[in-house]
Order: C-alpha cells, then structure tokens, then sequence
C-alpha cells in the first residue's frame, strides 16, 4: 500500500527494466550505446545521487551487455547502497588512475554514442582522449524521450507532488499581498511546499504588477501595492519527482482589462488541456492555447512556448512547442501554461501539470483557475 507520505518504493526489478529499455532505445536509434553522468538520467536509471565531480562516474549502457557504472573508489560504498546497483556491475578506480582506462574496454572503439546533457566536458574530453574513434550526441538531441514516459509508480509521485503545490496555492491565498515585498511572499510559497512535503524547492516566482511581464522575473524588492496582478509560479521537488504550477492572483478587485486578459489566457490554457490526447504532435498542444490568444489580439504577447515535459526534473523533455512533432504516449507529462505579458503594465500566467491517459488527459493540479482576490 502506498500514500501522498509514502509512495510505492522503486525496486532493482525497475531500474533494472529501465536501463534495459535506454540500451534498446539507444540501439534502435543507430548508438553503439548510452553513457550517463551523475545528474538526473542517472538517478532515473540507477536510484544513484551522488555529486557530479572532477572524478569520473559514469554508467555504460549497452544493448545485450550488463550495465556497468564506473566509480571512485572511494564512492563505492555509496553506489553499492542505491537501489539499482543489484541490477549493475560496478567498476572502481582509485586516485592517481587513469579513470579513462577503466571506462575505455567498456565502449567500442569506433562506436557513436549517447550522453548525458550535463556530463563534463573534461570527462567527454579524457574519453575522446582514449578513444578518438569514438564520437558522442547529447540524449536529450539522440533520445529525448528517454525519461518522458512514466510508470505507475512515478505518476503516483507526480501527483503527490502537485497536490502539495495545489495545497500551497489554497494556503497562499490567505496569506496578506498588499506592502509586502514580493520576497516575502516568496518565501512563504517555499515554506508551504516544504510544510506539504516537498524536499527540494526549485522556483519560487512573484511577479507583481509589471514585474509580472516577465515570465521568469525573480521575486525582488518591490512592494506589493493594491490593485496589482500577481503572477505566482512555483514548484519543486517530492518523492524526487517535480511540481510545476502557475495561478495569476489580484490585490482587491481587478479592472475590467484585467479580468478580461486573465479570461483569455484562462480559455487558452482550458483548449490547450482539451487538446490533450495520445497520438497528436506536441506542437498541436500549442497551436490550441496560442490560437485563442491569438484570436482576440494578443498573440504577440505570448511570449514563451506553451509546456515542458516534468519528472525527476521540473524541466525536461517533451517540449509543446510548434515544430516538436513527437506523438503524445499515455504516461507523458507536461506543462500547460499560456500566458500573455503586457510590458511595463501586468501579465497573466495559469499552469497545469497534465499526463496523457489512454483517451485523452488528466490535469495533475486542481485549483481554482478563476482570478483569485487577494488582500
């Protein structure tokens, strides 16, 4: 049994099929294998965190071969405790080594492979070194999709996480906006999350009045005045799987501009949910919700695409976007989260974390998305 306080712990069995799978995938894609650094492939793939430093660590992963993860010695105790190490062979080296030639029999000399994003480049380097017939692709470009599909248990952790969040957005609410400064309620969002469980806090964005115009504005100085838009976007991590979500609030009561705008990006962001469904391109996703902004007059002001894939990170892969034609897949999640920005005035934001089921979509935050008035 499971519970938003304890969800379905991964096994050996599941990392197991999970490298399983990244080797395939990669062979299919023509890679003669995938090699994944500390950072989140890793902890996806093996259930190993461990600091991504000048000593190598790198895990090889090979169709029809055994995964191997090559460590300090010094680290292979902590390797040897992650979860998946029972379904990997590890491969210590010791300071004053070569770590290259440890990892070198592991690949084939002339084989392209794939790796991860945030490998260093003095680790990629000191392998070219060893083996210059061999060449590399990130696998965000050779296989975006490798984190993108979520089993039974990781959605299970992806709605715990945005429960959290939609439980800090009731609580926000009644927290005082007017002459507080914008850090100050950001600082109440990142004690809310971690109150409801979150154990990592990743962003925590109050865009008042014109700051709200900048859909990355960092929460600053500025005092909260009566008759403001607040944009607040907010998330993190739970269970080691992310929340992401965004609700546009009002200090006393809004203008009629300001209601109206809040209302299309509300109807933007409700046809892009709609849209929602297994087997259409990620781009149709955006057309949807930019369509209606673009309708009444505001396209321009659109200023950002319209989602990004979440999971063990809050960012990643698939992107809804125009020219992103991968196919939806039961079991992929994403942002939907249009937004129009008026410089120097306001802007509007609302987000939803959304997971593609068997015959259409299911929003993973819940919240009212009607303009909230606040004091």
């Amino acid at each position: 049994m499971s519970s938003p306080n304890q969800p379905v712990p991964f096994t050996a069995d599941d990392y197991r099929t999970r490298m399983a799978r990244a080797a395939e995938s990669a062979a299919e894609a023509g890679l003669a294998g995938v090699l994944v650094a500390p950072g989140p492939d890793l902890v996806h793939l093996t259930g190993y965190r461990p600091v991504n430093t000048e000593r190598l660590t790198l895990l090889v992963l090979r169709a029809g071969e055994d995964p191997v993860l090559v460590v300090p010695t010094l680290e292979a105790p902590d390797a040897e405790q992650a979860v998946g190490s029972p379904a990997l062979t590890l491969r210590d080296w010791t300071d004053g080594k070569d770590p290259y030639a440890v990892a070198a029999p592991l690949l084939d000399a002339d084989g392209r492979f794939g790796i991860s994003d945030n490998a260093w480049a003095m680790h990629l380097l000191g392998l070219q070194q060893f083996l210059p017939g061999t060449s590399y692709v990130s696998l965000t470009e050779a296989l975006p999709m490798l984190r993108a599909v979520k089993d039974a248990a990781e959605l299970e952790r992806l709605a715990a996480a945005g429960a959290a969040a939609d439980a800090t957005y009731e609580e926000i609410l009644k927290v005082r906006f007017s002459d507080r400064k914008e850090t100050d309620v950001a600082a109440d969002l990142a004690a809310l999350l971690k109150q409801f469980g979150h154990s990592q806090v990743d962003f925590t964005v109050v865009g008042s009045g014109p700051n709200g115009a900048n859909p990355h504005h960092e929460a600053g100085d500025r005092t909260i005045e009566r008759g403001d838009m607040v944009v607040l976007d907010f998330g993190g991590l739970k269970h080691g799987y992310g929340s992401d979500t965004s609700r546009t609030v009002h200090v006393g009561e809004p203008t009629a501009e300001e209601q109206r705008v809040h209302d299309i990006v509300r109807e933007a962001q409700e046809a892009g949910c709609r849209a929602v469904r297994p087997g259409i391109a990620c781009q149709e996703i955006d057309r949807a919700a930019r369509a209606v902004i673009t309708e009444f007059g505001y396209g321009e002001r659109f200023i950002h695409r319209t989602g990004h894939g979440i999971g063990v990170t809050t960012h990643e892969p698939p992107y809804m976007i125009e020219g992103e034609e991968q196919p939806l897949v039961p079991g992929m999640c994403f942002s939907v989260e249009p937004g129009i920005y008026l410089p120097g005035r306001f802007g509007v934001r609302i987000e939803d974390i959304v997971t593609v089921t068997d015959d259409g979509g299911r929003r993973l935050n819940t919240t009212a998305r009607e303009l909230a008035v606040v004091e």
